[in-house]
């Protein structure tokens, strides 16, 4: 992980969709920080979704979602208008620099194709209907999730495995404004 001024310093070089600086949105109001995996993993559709199902809750504790992915801007709006995430905040970083400065590693062969994630796979994606797309982005970036207030990296989880399936709405309640 980067340190507190090197955090800042590349919160500040962070800007969304928007145009606007991830540190700036920081000071506002924690922010829940989702580096995603491709968008053609089961397990970023599953994320997408899940974070879909908790959204309103989440930012009703006064955190503000953004996500991080690999894809160019346009792409990345069309899969999270297909799950629901119409607006939502997001950082493209193609060459994955955010990912690495964040200490988000590639994934050794069984982190991302070990036993236990094939049987997640197979959940996520044939049971529960996430499927399993042509591959857009490095599809050996792990994934991870950062609560960010002021600044300042308050709550973090870093996957194992890509098969990892975090309590993103746990997560942001170490922040959540009452």
């Amino acid at each position: 992980m980067v340190s507190t001024l090197e955090n800042k310093d590349l919160l500040n070089e962070m800007v969304t969709n928007r145009g606007e600086k991830l540190l700036d949105l920081t000071k506002g109001k924690p922010v829940l920080l989702v580096f995603l995996r491709h968008f053609g993993c089961t397990f970023c559709r599953e994320a997408l979704s899940d974070i879909a199902s908790k959204r309103a809750e989440i930012e009703a504790g006064g955190v503000r979602i953004v996500f991080v992915h690999m894809a160019e801007n346009e792409l990345a709006e069309r899969y999270f208008t297909r799950y629901e995430l119409e607006g939502v905040d997001h950082v493209a970083d193609p060459s994955c620099r955010f990912y690495k400065a964040f200490g988000l590693t590639k994934g050794t062969f069984t982190q991302l194709f070990g036993l236990q994630t094939w049987i997640r796979g197979f959940n996520a994606g044939v049971v529960e209907g996430h499927g399993i797309g042509q591959q857009l982005g490095d599809g050996f970036q792990m994934p991870g999730v950062f609560v960010i207030s002021n600044g300042e990296v308050k709550e973090s989880y870093i996957h194992r495995l890509a098969s990892d399936r975090p309590d993103y709405f746990q997560l942001a309640k170490c922040c959540t404004i009452d």
